[in-house]
This record gives structure tokens, sequence and C-alpha cells, in this order.
């Protein structure tokens, strides 16, 4: 009997603050939209790159898709997946969106593994490293 009531009286009391709650969430969306127009700003580092193996065909990325070599992916340490990040080489000045889908590379020295297709397009495929300019949307919290 006494967990019906508590449940009875939380249910009321949800209730009412989920009414203030919804009308604070519409303002802090709104709010939230106009500071994102208005403060956007592209981050952009230059760093060291590598490309994937070829051994790592067909494996499952940490996100749990499958690495293809002819997709424009990537792997990142820190970004979340799905993020958008613009690769350019700054030797050629070519320029490739990727799609972050893995963690690493795990060393000090890279910042991001590219995929095959990736490394081609940007013109360090043979080479086996560069020194690349990322460039992302931080994501805002």
């Amino acid at each position: 009997m006494l967990i019906s009531s508590m449940v009875i009286g939380q249910d009321k009391s949800e209730k009412e603050s989920s009414n203030e709650f919804s009308g604070s969430m519409t303002k802090a969306k709104n709010y939230a939209l106009d500071v994102i127009n208005k403060t956007s700003e592209i981050f952009s580092e230059t760093v060291y790159a590598t490309y994937y193996a070829n051994k790592f065909e067909g494996r499952k990325t940490t996100s749990g898709v499958r690495y293809r070599a002819k997709k424009l992916t990537a792997a990142h340490l820190t970004l979340p997946f799905g993020t958008i990040v613009t690769v350019t080489n700054p030797i050629n000045g070519k320029s490739v969106d990727v799609e972050i889908n893995d963690r690493g590379p795990h060393s000090k020295k890279f910042a991001i593994d590219v995929s095959a297709a990736a490394a081609k397009a940007l013109g360090f495929y043979g080479k086996g490293v560069a020194k690349l300019e990322i460039s992302y949307l931080p994501e805002t919290e």
C-alpha cells in the first residue's frame, strides 16, 4: 500500500515538473540554435596522418561498421562517430571530406588515420605518412 501511494505521488509531481521542464527545454533549444548559428566556428589544425593498411579491409571498426578501403572514412581518438572532417594536403592543395567511424591512431605522433581512398585522393597513398590539415565543426553543448 505504501509503495502504490508513493508511485501516485511521484506521478503527480512528475507531471507538474514535466510541464515546467518542457517549456524551459523549448526555450533552451531555441537559445542553443541561436548560439550555434551565431558562433559556429570551424576548428582547424595541422597534424600528421597515416592510412589504413590493406589487412584491415572488411574488419569491424569501433563504431561497428566494416572498414572499406574505397569509402572516405577515418579514425580519430576523440571526435564523435559521424563527425565529418575536411582533410587537406597543404603540399598539393587536394582536399576530401571523411566521416569518423573508428578510434585511432594509437600513437602520440599521429592524429588521424584515413582510408586508402582518402589517402589516394589526398595524394599520399604510397608515402605512408603526411602532414595534413584537418578541420571540422566542433560539437557544442
